[in-house]
């Protein structure tokens, strides 16, 4: 089938290419006409606290006005808050915005009841706290708000921004930074990379732009998605690491096979099949185990993952199409001109194989325990810091400590009282009908006394916390009351607390939201029984909690997936069931090491300072996208070893030549494979977010130790151990894959010597 699609694309080159365009049209008019991306992480998962979340949005948020807020964090070295200057200085900077028709209010420390102006003043005194409350919510005002801030301007005090607005629109221009600053990096890098490996400027060029038309596809198409369901804002960042190096790789496994065929046979065409035959078959069987792993991230619905691994298997999608189509109609169309402009460097581009490929793989194969042994100690010792994982959801801190949103961040829980704590949301519902029914009010009182006595909770607010002087018997008697004859107070907490079916209570913890304690206590509050109404709780901790556990209840059944679909894509190209398990038992070693350096450095904090980051547990998305990309990338080389080994093996009925003389063929090809892809996966690893410096450097890491390690010293040494048990199947499923079309029918050749 590939051999006669090679032939079809060579006498059709011209309606292959021309079909490409087409899809590549339909695709970029997402550029114009696709959605917005959703700044959300959780976007309808079935969990607690998205459940509660939900309730408070139905029955209470619809009676608080919409909007959002950012915050201004003020500091003078000279002056303390209270003096004349102080205010003078900070009114007049904040002039413009008060008088903004997109700002619904000012709140500064002189414009609140001197009561309550404690909360807006710093420990030292020289710091205040200004809150801008917008009228529109938080995705909308993030578009301008940069235009407000540069409207506060103060020659006598230092301002810096904050809060949610300043904060979303500063992990969007994080993201965008990120991924301009890749594409500077790592295209130059790739074709410099591109070069040393062919020798011919022609040659080198071609992967580039598959590779840039894949990621410009890919772009349109994802934001296509996005006009139909969520889709994240990283997903155009995991598009263009994945699809520049996929279809990098792939080029380039189709362009060297290419070009060793066109030295063997005077026909083009004949080139081109043997290549598509070869190459262009393990291709299409690398970037539907990617896909494959990639789409496995749909387990995870409810969270923003879902939407990057519907963008990845479309990335690898498109990446697999135009390494089928526009790349082989333009080699047809080149031929030979594919070696034009070469450059004249000796060591750059030589066709002649070193060998030292084959030399290490004959040299792993005389002793091959003695090589594994130590390799698979090796191999797990990079890995065992990965057994102190501590899992957390990121939040500001994922920015890097100098950017201003972070900086007022770091102030406004280092400086300002109370920042530091954190608060769990406590939604009580009786679906039966009014929950401040008389047979409720004493349930719920007693809870919010219960709550409060917890250890670790400084305070309650609610509806049964007005004033701490009403008792219990109070409370009865005033919501036994007609609405309009209670106090004003009361009238003010319902409002804000109370709707149809539910009654809300913020318990405000002496914890960080991220902290052991504050797990603890949420375990403590989630324990709390009601003898007629169903208690639930939300919040930031809660949703940690929650999304954690969501993650890691999914995550048997997504690398059953993946690894079960990658065992029968191999088992199809191969007709091995023992190749495909050590294919997997390799990914999982070169996996096992990512995961320990990962927490090595990002956990641990080893490189802090050298990577501009703070150290903190691991966000939960890291691991599962690590585990979902590499399982799909590391194929890349293991269905070129292997067919390549299948090819020499079928040929010479040797499984130890046939593993040496691969390595010594493909060796070089995959070192600068990997080489580049290490490079576009680094490239991202010097951006803002932590998410995705984290994904770029666990990716590089496991890519480089698969590509050397693992297929240099793992791989020869178990192939030479099990010998002509690699190729073993049972003779029915053989004969059932030959009669499909998935392998040839082939009969063992003698062996050699």
């Amino acid at each position: 089938m590939f051999e006669a699609w090679g032939r079809f694309v060579y006498r059709y080159s011209a309606i292959v290419a021309i079909a490409s365009a087409v899809v590549l049209g339909a695709t970029v008019m997402g550029l114009r006409d696709g959605g917005p991306l959703s700044t959300a992480t959780t976007i309808g998962a079935n969990v607690e606290s998205d459940r509660a979340a939900r309730l408070m949005d139905s029955e209470i948020q619809g009676q608080i006005a919409t909007g959002s807020t950012a915050l201004l964090v003020f500091r003078s070295s000279r002056w303390r808050v209270e003096d004349p200057e102080y205010r003078s200085a900070l009114e007049a900077s904040l002039g413009r915005v008060s008088v903004d028709r997109r700002v619904r209010a000012v709140v500064t420390p002189y414009s609140v009841p001197p009561a309550a102006a404690s909360r807006f003043i710093s420990r030292d005194g020289h710091e205040a706290l200004v809150e801008i409350d917008l009228r529109d919510d938080s995705s909308v005002a993030a578009d301008y708000f940069g235009q407000l801030r540069q409207e506060v301007r103060s020659d006598r005090l230092e301002v810096l921004a904050t809060g949610e607005v300043p904060i979303s629109a500063g992990f969007t221009k994080a993201l965008s930074n990120d991924l301009e600053r890749a594409e500077r990096i790592s295209l130059p890098l790739s074709l410099l990379l591109l070069l040393l490996v062919f020798g011919s400027v022609v040659a080198a060029l071609l992967p580039l732009g598959v590779g840039g038309l894949t990621v410009l596809g890919a772009i349109g198409a994802v934001l296509l998605l996005a006009r139909a369901t969520d889709i994240s804002q990283y997903a155009l960042n995991l598009v263009a690491m994945i699809g520049l190096g996929v279809s990098i790789d792939y080029s380039l496994f189709l362009i060297s096979r290419f070009r060793e065929e066109l030295r063997r046979t005077a026909s083009v065409e004949e080139a081109l099949a043997v290549t598509e035959a070869t190459a262009g078959r393990a291709v299409v069987f690398s970037g539907v185990t990617l896909a494959v792993g990639l789409s496995a991230l749909l387990f995870y619905q409810g969270t923003f993952m879902a939407s990057l691994g519907a963008a990845g298997a479309i990335t690898a999608g498109i990446a697999v199409f135009y390494s089928a189509t526009l790349l082989p109609a333009m080699l047809a169309v080149l031929g030979r001109r594919v070696d034009r402009l070469r450059l004249r460097i000796p060591w750059i581009g030589t066709a002649r194989e070193p060998g030292i490929w084959g030399r290490i793989a004959a040299a792993v194969m005389r002793r091959p325990i003695a090589v594994l042994v130590p390799t698979l100690v090796f191999l797990l010792a990079l890995g065992a810091p990965f057994a102190g994982i501590r899992l957390a959801s990121g939040g500001t801190t994922m920015l890097p400590p100098h950017w201003e949103v972070r900086q007022g961040y770091d102030r406004l829980v280092g400086d300002f009282p109370g920042y530091e704590q954190s608060t769990l949301t406590v939604v009580v519902r009786y679906p039966g009908g009014n929950p401040l029914a008389g047979e409720h009010v004493g349930e719920l009182y007693d809870l919010s006394r219960r709550l409060g006595a917890l250890p670790g909770v400084l305070q309650v607010s609610g509806p049964f916390d007005v004033d701490p002087d009403l008792t219990r018997d109070d409370y009865l008697r005033l919501y036994a009351q007609p609405e309009d004859q209670r106090p004003s107070e009361l009238r003010a907490a319902v409002k804000d607390s109370v709707g149809r079916h539910i009654v809300v209570y913020g318990v405000t913890l002496n914890h960080p939201a991220q902290s052991d304690a504050a797990r603890q206590l949420l375990e403590r509050v989630r324990a709390q029984r009601l003898r007629q109404g169903q208690l639930q709780v939300t919040g930031p901790t809660a949703f940690d909690v929650d999304t954690i556990d969501y993650i890691l209840d999914r995550t048997p059944a997504t690398a059953g997936f993946v690894v079960g679909c990658t065992l029968l894509a191999l088992f199809l190209l191969t007709g091995s069931l023992v190749l495909p398990v050590k294919a997997v038992i390799s990914n999982l070693l070169s996996m096992t090491a990512s995961f320990g350096a990962l927490v090595f450095i990002f956990q641990q904090g080893h490189f802090a300072s050298q990577l501009d980051f703070t150290p903190q547990p691991i966000d939960p998305v890291i691991p599962v996208m690590t585990f979902a990309t590499v399982f799909g990338l590391s194929m890349d080389y293991e269905v070129l070893l292997i067919s390549r080994m299948q090819e020499v093996y079928r040929a010479t009925g040797d499984t130890t030549r046939a593993v040496a003389a691969t390595l010594q063929t493909t060796g070089r090809l995959i070192t600068g494979a990997a080489a580049i892809m290490v490079a576009v996966f680094s490239a991202f690893a010097l951006g803002d977010v932590l998410i995705i410096k984290a994904l770029g450097i666990g990716l590089a890491i496991a890519v480089a130790l698969d590509a050397t390690i693992v297929r240099a010293l793992v791989v020869p040494s178990v192939m030479r151990l099990l010998g002509d048990i690699n190729w073993w199947a049972p003779a029915p499923l053989q004969r059932l894959l030959v009669r499909s079309g998935f392998v040839e029918r082939w009969v063992p050749a003698p062996r050699s010597g």
